[in-house]
């Protein structure tokens, strides 16, 4: 008889060696995990989309003598002065005390010099950003942190902050080595102290409460700049059909893979939805009030390639923000930092460090001697280049498609390789016409 060897234990699929880890951590410090990044898990995502080029059905434009328009208008329903961007990458809300003095700088630079804007984040507007930015959405954010009357008037437009993607209904989170002299004094908060932004507006309590916000910015801003309402992923349709209700000019929508600077790793991995999924919903909600394309949809979370650029916009968006690219695309998690990033207990490319405020690259740190490391100019270089490689991506597929303005791209274009993908994006599986759920489908 052949004696054949033995099959090596398995691990549970429930209780893996992550999982027994973190139950060992918890049962040994009593507190809870924080970390920065956005959510380690496989989510359906842009990668399970693929789109239709053109052949005899459809025809493709030629690249070298057919144009193909990349520009947006933000902020046409109300605002005196929308927002005209030459690209429809825009830079997501990054706070001054998560990142840099110089990283916010390098942002402002290489969106202005890509003709997109930038977002200030929590924490208030630094002259860095703002002297270096062409087009700035200034946040409105719960904690107030920051906020001042003079600095709504001296941005390009406003976002009103309800919701995150990696955390809603929940605040941000800054810990105490972040919190420089200089941060301290811009949050009016003391220096060296664990700083938890509240995770809901003091002065409202509902979308009734939103209404009379918006309108008191308007006033302040003499009904210049066009507002954004911004909502984490969870209740799309709803908190969409809310936003537009309150008087919103712009929604806002930022999908579960969106990144944060820091907070707890149970909300990253476990609140929220794709972004996949939440895209249709609200854009269906637009489009049952008659505002599709009135009131202007940005979507993000996990934006990385023209790719995704181009199914975002797809499936219905008119823009989309980026955070963690912007910040690869800046320099950080450099593995030429891999000995330091190593000595801090983590790895480059894993983007979970953040939080520490010890960051190797310069980016999202307020050490002054590392954040001497990140040279400005050359990292809005760097984010230009990678901009406008984003763009022409995303051109080249819509051409293939054969379409002559981004936005023109429909879910007509799109596939889905798999079920659960073509379920939240609402487009055939690959080679059929089903779309899960719906066509007689479950």
């Amino acid at each position: 008889m052949t004696d054949f060897p033995r099959t090596p234990p398995r691990y549970s699929a429930t209780f893996t060696p992550a999982i027994n880890a973190e139950i060992r951590r918890a049962a040994a410090t009593g507190i809870y995990d924080i970390r920065g990044g956005g959510t380690k898990r496989h989510l359906p995502h842009f990668d399970d989309l693929l789109f239709l080029g053109a052949s005899i059905s459809r025809y493709p434009l030629e690249g070298y003598r057919e144009k193909c328009a990349t520009d947006v208008w933000l902020g046409t329903r109300f605002a005196k002065k929308p927002i005209h961007l030459d690209i429809p990458v825009t830079i997501a809300g990054m706070s001054f005390g998560a990142l840099s003095g110089p990283a916010k700088e390098a942002l402002g630079r290489g969106a202005s010099a890509a003709g997109t804007s930038t977002t200030t984040g929590d924490g208030g507007m630094t002259e860095e950003e703002r002297g270096h930015s062409r087009t700035l959405v200034y946040q409105y954010l719960p904690s107030r942190y920051g906020m001042n009357p003079d600095d709504l008037r001296r941005a390009d437009a406003i976002e009103v902050v309800v919701g995150q993607g990696a955390k809603p209904g929940g605040g941000g989170m800054l810990l105490g080595q972040k919190i420089s002299d200089r941060v301290a004094a811009m949050r009016n908060l003391p220096k060296g102290i664990d700083q938890r932004s509240a995770c809901r507006h003091p002065d409202w309590t509902g979308p009734d409460d939103l209404e009379i916000k918006i309108m008191e910015i308007r006033e302040i801003t003499d009904w210049e700049k066009p507002i954004y309402v911004k909502v984490g992923g969870a209740r799309p349709y709803y908190d969409t059909a809310l936003a537009v209700k309150a008087g919103a000019d712009v929604v806002v929508l930022d999908g579960m893979q969106g990144g944060t600077a820091a907070t707890q790793d149970v909300f990253i991995e476990h609140v929220g939805m794709p972004i996949l999924a939440c895209i249709p919903l609200a854009v269906k909600a637009l489009q049952d009030l008659g505002m599709h394309r009135k009131v202007q949809l940005i979507v993000s979370g996990g934006i990385r390639t023209g790719a995704d650029v181009a199914k975002a916009m797809a499936l219905g968006a008119d823009a989309v923000a980026i955070g963690t690219a912007a910040l690869i695309a800046l320099g950080d998690n450099d593995p030429k930092w891999e000995s330091e990033y190593q000595a801090l207990g983590t790895t480059a490319d894993a983007y979970d460090d953040w939080h520490e405020g010890r960051d190797p690259a310069g980016i999202t740190t307020q050490d002054p001697e590392l954040s001497k490391r990140f040279d400005p100019i050359l990292g809005g270089r760097r984010l230009k280049n990678y901009l406008k490689v984003m763009t022409l991506e995303a051109q080249t597929i819509a051409r293939a498609c054969g379409k002559n303005h981004l936005h023109n791209l429909e879910p007509e274009d799109l596939c889905s390789l798999t079920i659960e993908a073509a379920a939240m994006a609402g487009v055939p599986l690959a080679g059929t016409n089903w779309i899960p759920g719906r066509n007689g489908g479950f």
